[in-house]
């Protein structure tokens, strides 16, 4: 089993072989052509929706795409009817963690159930198990998936998945920096790095470049004490110039405003969360805006917790019907009488979680209103934040902020693709990009929470038949 290199030991080139070699033949790409006939297409890009479309599929790519006049349906090809029904592209998650299981197994740090459910032990059947999520992704109509953080072994499901209709694409950021001394690591493989030093931070970004590695991620945590904020400062400028010289994007954790205006300052390219503490203000959207930041959501994650503490008491505010089966079984649990979970019982728990969600919410739509890039992502993976549905909260969030459907469209398609570097691959319906997309029974223009009702979903040209 390959292993993210110890900052001491920083030459990979034995390890990104092992790591590269270490991935299984993918399924060839599809070679049937559809097309889809009469549905009023929502491509992505925020255009007008465009009534009596077609869509034509070959070897897994859209070769042509618009109004009914505008494309030659091939002979022999499969013809999907779509009068009635709306066509848009696959949903995106722009952050998602397979090295978490959705609940507190994988999240120890917050839910001490290792007696039960030896950290290790779930560590390993995430590595070998990743189908486990890969159902959950695709019946819910997500497509592709952004994984910003995670243990190494998580940059070889790019590769091993690639071209595998049953799986969502996937870009992969790797092993976190941090600038504190987390502890949820395993001997032999670690997700987070501590930026002990400037040489350990730069040597760090380079074996990510090594790698391969979509982006290098920053987790921007204030430590208990009071900060050396100075320091930290300069370790994050540090990784911003080190990502510079070695090609590859800088993406920050930064949930406060101070964290996350200093992440912009030292070039992060994307903010992998909201801005939870305090509204933003006109220097944090200046700075957004002329840096072309993209600012990803993840709003439900915070409730996530507290419906993970509660258990079967939960109401839970998207369907599990996706989920996968162990996730299901979790929040049926009944945990009223556990203590690694107490906190999410005392009294005010669920407003503190409220008030930062509410917090989070005006800022995505002041943000939204000034121009800036919108990319929705739910940090799946944590407690309560299941794999696969938990979008459709996010996408409901964002509507009742104040978006409009197409906004949010846009943000879970067009701009979350960007976000994860694939944009030239996938996020919109256009012709020479994968045929990566959705047939819904109802119009998501007029309601956003209408992209459950999905009638299919086609990655890479396949049609997706279930699990």
């Amino acid at each position: 089993m390959a292993s993210f290199p110890n900052p001491e030991r920083l030459d990979c080139r034995i390890a990104c072989a092992l790591l590269l070699a270490a991935g299984a033949p993918a399924p060839a790409a599809a070679q049937d052509t559809h097309a889809i006939v009469g549905a009023t297409l929502v491509d992505g890009t925020g255009a007008p929706p465009v009534a009596d479309a077609v869509i034509v599929v070959e070897g897994g790519r859209i070769v042509c795409v618009g109004a009914r006049t505008a494309c030659a349906i091939p002979p022999g090809a499969r013809r999907i009817a779509g009068g009635g029904r709306w066509v848009m592209p696959g949903l995106i998650d722009a952050h998602v963690h397979f090295s978490q299981t959705g609940w507190f197994d994988g999240r120890p740090d917050a839910g001490n159930f290792r007696d039960r459910y030896p950290y290790p032990k779930v560590v390993a059947t995430l590595q070998a198990e990743p189908r486990r999520f890969f159902a959950a992704y695709l019946c819910s109509g997500v497509t592709s998936v952004f994984d910003v953080g995670g243990y190494p072994w998580t940059w070889e499901l790019r590769r091993r998945y690639a071209d595998d209709p049953r799986a969502p694409r996937i870009a992969a950021a790797g092993p976190l920096l941090s600038t504190v001394a987390f502890w949820l690591n395993l001997p032999g493989q670690s997700q987070f790095v501590h930026m002990s030093s400037d040489s350990v931070v730069r040597e760090t970004v380079r074996s990510h470049a090594a790698f391969g590695s979509d982006a290098v991620k920053v987790w921007y945590i204030m430590p208990p004490q009071p900060p050396d904020t100075a320091r930290m400062q300069e370790l994050l400028r540090a990784a911003g110039d080190e990502a510079r010289k070695q090609g590859i994007p800088l993406i920050v954790h930064a949930t406060g405003l101070w964290e996350a205006k200093d992440a912009i300052r030292a070039g992060a390219r994307v903010l992998v969360h909201s801005v939870f503490d305090t509204a933003v203000d006109e220097e944090f959207v200046s700075l957004a805006r002329e840096q072309q930041v993209i600012y990803t959501t993840t709003i439900t994650v915070l409730e996530g917790y507290y419906n993970a503490a509660l258990g079967r008491e939960a109401v839970w505010p998207y369907p599990l019907a996706c989920a996968d089966s162990a996730s299901r079984a979790f929040a049926a649990m009944d945990l009223a009488g556990e203590q690694a979970v107490a906190w999410g019982r005392k009294p005010g728990a669920r407003n503190e979680s409220a008030r930062q969600d509410t917090v989070a919410l005006r800022n995505v739509k002041r943000l939204a209103d000034a121009g800036v890039a919108i990319a929705v992502g739910t940090d799946a993976g944590n407690p309560g934040t299941f794999h696969g549905p938990s979008i459709y909260r996010e996408l409901a969030l964002l509507q009742d902020a104040g978006l409009t459907p197409m906004q949010i469209i846009v943000a879970a398609t067009r701009t979350a693709a960007d976000a994860m570097g694939r944009l030239k691959q996938v996020g919109t319906i256009q012709a020479g990009k994968a045929a990566d997309l959705l047939v819904l029974d109802a119009d998501p223009t007029a309601d956003v929470r209408n992209v459950r009702r999905i009638r299919m979903v086609m990655k890479g040209g396949v049609v997706w038949r279930g699990r």
